[in-house]
């Protein structure tokens, strides 16, 4: 009598569900940030910044689940396009905030189109986007 061994299937794994889920959501971004020269990941680093600007590239990179190697050349093409600007502390030579510009606090003013758009295209109702979000949260603070 063989041992029968299981096999993982992949469309029972929640790994490749949030993994294709993120993707798909990605692509629906990419066409509402094209026009604007950004990433799906720039425009999270400036939600981000939104929300809370004059940070520490550390508070950032938490802020935005990014690691510190991921924000370096991230940051720097935001500078480029001159929608951030990085600040020494008076206190702290070493240490570095990152502060929005001007143009990158007007950018704010197309978010909640942009977000809004991206949501709708989802086909989830508000009470399922909310779930959802919930439902990552509390796999991401385990």
């Amino acid at each position: 009598m063989s041992a029968t061994k299981l096999v993982a299937k992949l469309d029972s794994q929640l790994c490749f569900a949030l993994y294709s889920a993120s993707s798909h959501m990605t692509s629906i971004y990419r066409p509402l940030l094209d026009p604007l020269g950004l990433t799906y990941t720039q425009f999270v680093v400036l939600m981000a910044l939104w929300e809370d600007d004059g940070v520490s590239i550390s508070h950032l990179a938490e802020k935005a689940g990014l690691s510190k190697a991921t924000m370096t050349p991230l940051l720097k093409r935001l500078e480029q396009k001159q929608l951030i600007q990085r600040q020494m502390l008076s206190d702290n030579e070493r240490q570095k905030n990152i502060v929005l510009t001007e143009e990158g606090r007007k950018l704010s003013l197309q978010s909640a189109d942009i977000t809004e758009k991206a949501f709708c295209a989802t086909g989830l109702s508000k009470q399922q986007a909310d779930d959802m979000i919930a439902l990552c949260k509390l796999i991401t603070t385990k």
